[in-house]
């Protein structure tokens, strides 16, 4: 037997609770008595005397659960009577009444006790009314917009415009606009923040109701209230959309409790004994200690207790906080292990979806091996081959649905769209590789692409859609001679002229030019066109599939001059018109292939009719597959939201009473149809997950993603040609993509994909390239383009792919960022260039703003909720080209100062306007697209200001360096902008102030933090960080500015007004904006680096007023009023101060007064010119 030293060892074996009768009776950690002492006097009852050892039950690890009930149980009866309580209705746990005490639509937390409004004014009260007593109950404000908190009565009718306090006996405080409300309104209390509680009492003893904010009683709002028989007052608010609030009936203790007023829900008495207890047994554990040697429990300090690994003190402990973990979690969603009828659920459903996908790839396969005999090209038989027939029939349909694309309904249901594409895509990568196979020259299908010739030849109808380059009559016209030279390809002039009259009809084609036909065909060695089957009938096309049907193409040949007759005329013929000769070509004709560039390799890809199918696939993903595809990823949202509809129908079952048979009824009906309809659409999830979004799927997206950039990367070898190129081609590439990244996750992802990198990285080359490519015209296209390098930008392993491209093309791409933000669309621009820079500006490494924290962003995956990527070798390209040439940096920085200045002013004018609604007492609502608006002229403004704090850091010189000819007036223009910011936003009070703390929706952004510490980085730069010289001349340019305020730099630490020299910086006000309190967001240097600042400029600003002489009026410059004179025009000697005059010659060179041409700008001093004057005398 062991010892009972310390020199034990423990198996797995011995670990077990239980005891061995065949062995000595030692529990395989302590002896059996020694464990028996240790449990009892850790878990000892403290109401009952300690019994004699002899007398009480030996316990073990076996029996401690039951002593554990046992110790732990409070009477049932206690437990009933809390909810008893005079003077109070309803259920004992208060929580809000989301089943029928709510009106309008409200998004109401797990706990029951959160609300966020998601309608024009929702109104919902609690499950609890009072009808005597003294009561009380808090409210946490997350957002301080427009809400309504207090009390009504059960007979109070609410609807979206009147709420709490707009009815007789409801009555209601509202921070927002500090005043109260019972059916008229007055001023009443303060106004609220987020992060205020309120606590809102009612006396209904005295009938008074009274509101603190904070602990500091507002008074008493009302007096005399309705009280007796069938009175009785609910909790209640009304909220704007958006607004959140946060309810605490008693379920946690109050922040603010006031003396005589009770909680409407008393504390879990029962759950406090419990803990007691079990707080009492932990402290035993710290108190005892197990000495195994001899044998005895050893009292000790709990102040000295140390966890040595000890098994029978870890198990104790295992028991305690198995037992005190529920009673800490019961405010909390409880986090369930899966039963096991759950499990087998699960299990039966894995297994179904598994032998679902079995089945519906056998139907696939025998859908595929239908495609491979349509696209047969060899049982022709004397006749016409399958895959002609279906090349005819399949353009048909496409062109059907092109033209009915936004009209509902489609021609072919979407969902069979996306199957038909993938069985489509299988047979014709069989087709191509059975090709390779033959044909050593040819390419296999990995490697597929779609030749640019495809694209001007006339060969394939495109319908009306729409060309990188614009309408193809125009293009043929303006690209003629381009065809000429580079496809071998000449347009007839009488046909360009013929297509253009409105009156063509192919369908009416004078005899004599249809007899011609043949005959020429003859004269150059060519046949006679056989009879056109019946079944190649059309009807007549559109004006430009007529163009298409009656365009001439004649093919050059190269290496010597072309007489009249070498010329060969070929009718380019539709979908329907065309025989195989047309689409394969012939000894003499290349087909679909007709004009090749000198680009393109001699060698065919494949066979000309899969070069029609692969671009018919591409067009039909284009047309409709995409669209669908992000459709069928709502079906897995709805599974979820509908899960949780039924998880907690059920739970309402299990606690509702059973003698209400009513409330059972509707529970168990709503029961019936949550599941049906969960099983509804667990079914069809199973069926997309198997059809659409499974691994081989994935792969065919990826294939025809891969065929789009090669098409693209060809096609922009063709130089000019390439405008010929459909837009849908570019369109596919990038939403395909999208798809990838998008849809398929998190099942299959697609850096698992082969040639993963190496596909980023072609792309990112393509959106570089091409977002600012002056040969494709189409807005539309040109949007998606720079859509798509802004979202590149924001992930990490997208923007390294950026940077993997050639350098010369980052180089051009960074090139066209700075192009000057005038005529084109430049906020995008400049959301890349903000992108770029996020996470190196002065603090500016958010990913969300401050104050929108305790908000739910509607979509995580969005491009602007990324965590923060700079990329410096971006950068320093930017700073590079900058430092270039003379006028790169003045045109793109005046550019921006443009935008900036319109950008605020236009933000400024709109709240000035929704203010003016705002102060109107009716209750009214600002137009949502006036707010939109207003939000987004804010969010640019931000983004401006930190593209200048990007261009300062940068390159400093640009502002700093007076040698530079456009250096001083841009410093000024900057600085004038900056002090009108913070004026404006700064002011105590102010209109900035008032928008915002109405937290309108729509305006969520509009916030003090963003556009502040925008514009502290700057003036940091410029002030802190740039050399002695730069400083000062920075200094006495933002000093001179007559808009300069030094209490608004002041208002950035939370200060009302300068500190005097020498003093410590007080602590800033709570209530008071101070970037001191954004300690998250903003480093202790940067916030040293503020601090300088604002002693730099409090002395530079004292120095200047001491030194500054006065100004008489005559000596102001007439444009501004605010500079000396400092400059006369040449010739006409009219005279203003130099920042006005520079900044007036960026746009125009005429004279303010005169209109003259102005030849020079001169420096003026006064003294020089009176001088003269007298000497002249």
């Amino acid at each position: 037997m062991a010892s009972k030293g310390s020199s034990m060892s423990f198996s797995r074996k011995s670990y077990r609770l239980t005891s061995d009768a065949e062995k000595s009776r030692v529990t395989g950690i302590v002896q059996e008595k020694l464990l028996n002492d240790y449990l009892h006097r850790i878990f000892s009852s403290p109401e009952h005397a300690p019994t004699a050892a002899t007398s009480r039950k030996p316990l073990n690890f076996q029996n401690l659960p039951e002593h554990l009930d046992q110790l732990l149980h409070v009477d049932n009866e206690d437990e009933e009577s809390q909810g008893q309580v005079e003077g109070r209705l309803g259920p004992s746990t208060v929580v809000l009444d989301h089943t029928g005490g709510f009106e309008g639509l409200l998004l109401v937390d797990d706990d029951l006790l959160g609300v966020i409004g998601h309608s024009n004014f929702g109104t919902i009260r609690s499950t609890t009314c009072v009808y005597k007593g003294k009561w009380v109950y808090e409210v946490l404000i997350s957002s301080q917009g427009l809400m309504q908190i207090g009390w009504c009565t059960i007979n109070c009718r609410f609807n979206q415009e009147e709420g709490v306090g707009d009815t007789h006996n409801s009555y209601a405080y509202d921070g927002n606009r500090v005043r109260k409300w019972n059916v008229t309104t007055t001023n009443y209390g303060k106004a609220w923040a987020a992060g205020d509680i309120v606590s809102c009492l009612i006396d209904l003893d005295d009938g008074t109701l009274s509101f603190c904010l904070n602990g500091v009683s507002l008074g008493t709002a009302f007096e005399n209230l309705s009280r007796g028989l069938g009175m009785a007052y609910f909790p209640a608010i009304s909220l704007s959309f958006k607004e959140s609030v946060a309810f605490n009936f008693g379920s946690r203790p109050l922040r603010y409790p006031v003396a005589g007023y009770r909680p409407l829900q008393d504390p879990p008495r029962a759950d406090l004994v419990r803990a007691q207890k079990l707080l009492g047994c932990f402290r035993a554990v710290l108190s005892v200690e197990l000495d195994p040697v001899e044998g005895r429990l050893v009292e000790k300090d709990s102040s000295e207790w140390q966890l040595q690994g000890q098994p029978t003190v870890l198990l104790t402990l295992a028991h305690i906080f198995h037992r005190f973990a529920p009673l800490l979690g019961k405010d909390s969603k409880d986090v369930k292990d899966e039963t096991t009828e759950e499990h087998r659920r699960r299990r039966a459903y894995e297994r179904g979806c598994q032998r679902l996908k079995k089945r519906i790839e056998v139907v696939e396969e025998l859908q595929v091996q239908i495609l491979k005999l349509l696209l047969n090209n060899k049982d022709d038989n004397g006749g016409e081959a399958s895959r002609y027939i279906f090349l005819t029939k399949f353009r048909k349909f496409l062109q059907e649905n092109a033209s009915g694309r936004g009209n509902m309904p489609m021609l072919c249901p979407p969902e069979y769209m996306v199957c038909f594409l993938h069985r489509l895509i299988s047979a014709l990568r069989y087709y191509w590789d059975e090709y390779k196979a033959s044909n050593p020259r040819a390419s296999f299908s990995e490697e597929a692409y779609i030749p640019p010739q495809v694209f001007y030849n006339g060969k394939v109808d495109y319908f009306d859609l729409q060309r990188l380059g614009g309408l193809l009559s125009h293009l043929r016209k303006t690209l003629k001679d381009d065809l000429a030279s580079k496809a071998n390809i000449l347009i007839d002039p009488l046909e360009l002229q013929a297509a253009t009259m409105d009156d063509l009809d192919e369908d009416e084609e004078p005899a004599p030019a249809a007899a011609q036909r043949p005959m020429q065909a003859l004269a150059m060695g060519g046949v006679l066109p056989l009879p056109r089957p019946s079944w190649l009938s059309s009807p007549t096309l559109g004006r430009a599939n007529r163009f298409l049907s009656t365009a001439a193409v004649s093919l050059m040949t190269p290496r010597r001059p072309l007489t009249t007759s070498e010329k060969v005329k070929v009718r380019t013929l539709s979908a329907e018109q065309r025989t195989r000769e047309d689409i394969e070509g012939s000894h003499w004709n290349e087909g679909l292939l007709l004009g090749r560039p000198p680009e393109e390799p001699e060698q065919p890809l494949t066979e000309n009719s899969l070069l029609e199918v692969l671009d018919g696939a591409v067009m039909m993903y284009n047309l409709s597959v995409h669209q669908q595809l992000g459709k069928m990823v709502g079906v897995s949202d709805d599974v979820n939201e509908y899960a949780v509809a039924l998880r907690d129908t059920e739970d309402k079952l299990r606690r509702c009473p059973k003698r209400r048979k009513d409330i059972l009824a509707e529970l168990t009906k709503s029961q019936k149809v949550f599941s049906e309809k969960l099983d509804h659409l667990s079914r069809r999830l199973a069926w997309v997950h198997a059809t659409v979004y499974s691994q081989e799927k994935m792969l065919d997206i990826y294939w025809l993603l891969r065929v789009c950039l090669r098409t693209v990367e060809h096609g922009d070898r063709t130089g000019s040609l390439f405008a010929f190129m459909p837009e849908f081609y570019l369109s596919v590439a990038i939403n395909s993509y999208s798809a990838l990244k998008n849809y398929f996750g998190p099942v299959h992802s697609m850096e698992e994909l082969p040639g993963y990198e190496e596909t980023l990285t072609r792309l990112a080359a393509i959106l570089a390239k091409h977002f600012a490519d002056t040969r494709i015209v189409g807005t539309d296209i040109r949007d998606s383009l720079m859509q798509a390098l802004a979202s590149y930008v924001c992930y990490p392993h997208s923007l390294r792919a950026v940077e993997r491209i050639p350098e010369e093309q980052r180089i051009a791409m960074v090139r066209s960022l700075l192009a000057p933000y005038e005529q084109r669309p430049w906020a995008q621009t400049n959301w890349i260039l903000v992108r770029l820079w996020r996470g190196c500006g002065f603090g500016y490494r958010y990913t969300r703003l401050p104050h929108l924290l305790k908000t739910k962003p509607e979509d995580a995956n969005l491009p602007s909720l990324q965590k923060p990527c700079p990329s410096t070798l971006l950068q320093q390209h930017m700073a590079d080209l900058l430092r270039e040439g003379p006028d790169v940096a003045p045109s793109f920085l005046n550019s921006v100062l443009n935008q900036l200045n319109w950008a605020f002013s236009e933000f400024i004018g709109m709240i000035q306007e929704i203010q003016q609604a705002a102060e109107r007492l009716e209750r009214n609502f600002v137009d949502s697209r006036q707010l939109k608006v207003c939000a987004t002229c804010f969010d640019l403004s931000v983004s401006l200001l930190r593209v200048l704090e990007m261009t300062i850091t940068l390159v400093p010189e640009i502002f700093l360096d007076w040698a530079r000819p456009t250096s001083e007036m841009l410093l000024r223009r900057l600085a004038q902008l900056l002090n009108q910011v913070l004026n404006r936003v700064t002011a105590e009070r102010n209109l900035f102030d008032r928008v915002v703390t109405l937290r309108l929706p729509g305006l969520e952004s509009v916030d003090h933090y963003p556009i502040l510490v925008a514009v502290t980085g700057i003036l940091v730069r410029l002030l802190v960080h740039g050399p002695a010289s730069g400083t000062e001349r920075a200094t006495s340019v933002l000093l001179a500015d007559p808009c300069f305020q030094l209490r608004s730099i002041c208002y950035l630490l939370g200060q009302p007004e300068p500190p005097a020299p020498g003093t410590v910086l007080p602590a800033p006000d709570r209530k008071r904006f101070s970037l001191q309190s954004y300690t998250d967001y903003i480093s202790v240097e940067e916030l040293a680096q503020v601090e300088q600042m604002l002693a730099h400029l409090t002395s530079a600003s004292a120095q200047a007023a001491a030194a500054s002489l006065p100004t008489s009026e005559e000596d102001l410059c007439p444009i501004c009023y605010a500079h000396p004179i400092s400059a006369v025009f040449q010739p006409c000697g009219h005279k203003s101060c130099k920042a006005c005059i520079n900044q007036h010659l960026m746009n125009n060179k005429d004279c303010f007064f005169c209109k003259a041409t102005i030849v020079s700008v001169e420096d003026w001093e006064k003294a020089a010119s009176t001088s003269t004057t007298s000497s002249a005398a």
